[in-house]
């Protein structure tokens, strides 16, 4: 009585590898086409903001905005010069006073005494801080400056910016040095370096790229931010004539026109958006060109 020849084992085993196979392929395949239309889908609203702030800001945008003061309320014409130059000084105090204190913390942090409890108490406030709404580090600002100086000031405003972009630069500039290899110290290290030579000649340069991008962080956070600049530097319609005084600056002004029943006033609150959006894409891209690894 004959019977039937079975298959053999490894016949088996490849269709069953060769099925399960498949369905990984198609399920990769899957995968992939989600990740690229979500991906997309992240760009829909950057776009969008983009192409609004194209087409509401571009038809004022010409140099008298940038060389004009305000218009009064209902009149037409004008600029805003004093507010992007009271921007750009008061984002430059902020940088000043937090730049050198961030990166040298993070050294710190991370060079030093990276299990300490110094360090420890250091991370734990950076990020308590990032999550602290920017109107207390107004208030905070103007308890300490304005009330101290008896007036507004840029230099108040500077003062809360830097409050509210230090955590910022902190954490960045630390996890920067993270990224440094090891090998790196160590090579460093073997040929005789000290601590301070490996940080400053090794660390630090190989770092530099990653850093300035935090900073540039920092800056498009502090460019943008209003309430700080509300309680600290309050507005102005004249140009600048010192830092002890009250400051006009681009959020402000495009919180102050936003909310005027002008439509000139309204369309120029749009070109200062763009002209902020410009100003923080120029030092990001410069930055990026001038620190970026050889």
């Amino acid at each position: 009585m004959s019977t039937a020849p079975t298959a053999a084992p490894e016949d088996f085993f490849h269709r069953v590898h060769t099925a399960n196979s498949g369905r990984r392929a198609l399920g990769n395949r899957a995968l992939n086409v989600l990740c690229v239309v979500l991906a997309l889908l992240t760009l829909i609203p950057l776009v969008s903001i983009i192409f609004l702030l194209l087409k509401r800001g571009l038809p004022l945008l010409n140099l008298d905005v940038f060389r004009l003061l305000p218009p009064a309320a209902g009149m037409s014409g004008g600029g805003f010069g004093n507010a992007v130059a009271g921007t750009l000084i008061m984002v430059g105090i902020a940088l000043v006073l937090a730049a050198p204190l961030g990166v040298l913390s993070a050294i710190y942090v991370n060079e030093y005494a990276p299990a300490s409890r110094l360090a420890h108490a250091v991370r734990f406030v950076a990020k308590l801080l990032t999550g602290i709404p920017s109107i207390i580090c107004g208030v905070f600002a103007y308890a300490v400056i304005v009330l101290a100086t008896g007036g507004f000031s840029a230099w108040a405003g500077g003062f809360a910016l830097a409050i509210l972009v230090l955590p910022t630069i902190i954490l960045t500039a630390e996890q920067a040095l993270l990224g440094v290899p090891k090998a790196f110290r160590e090579a460093s290290y073997g040929l005789g370096a000290t601590n301070f030579q490996t940080i400053w000649r090794i660390v630090l340069p190989d770092a530099l790229p990653a850093i300035m991008t935090g900073i540039m962080l920092a800056v498009a956070r502090a460019a943008g931010e209003t309430a700080p600049l509300i309680f600290t530097a309050l507005f102005s319609q004249y140009w600048m004539q010192s830092i002890k005084e009250p400051t006009a600056s681009l959020a402000v002004l495009i919180y102050n026109f936003s909310t005027l029943p002008f439509e000139h006033q309204v369309n120029m609150a749009w070109t200062a958006s763009l002209v902020l959006v410009i100003f923080v894409t120029i030092a990001n891209v410069m930055a990026q060109v001038i620190f970026r690894k050889k």
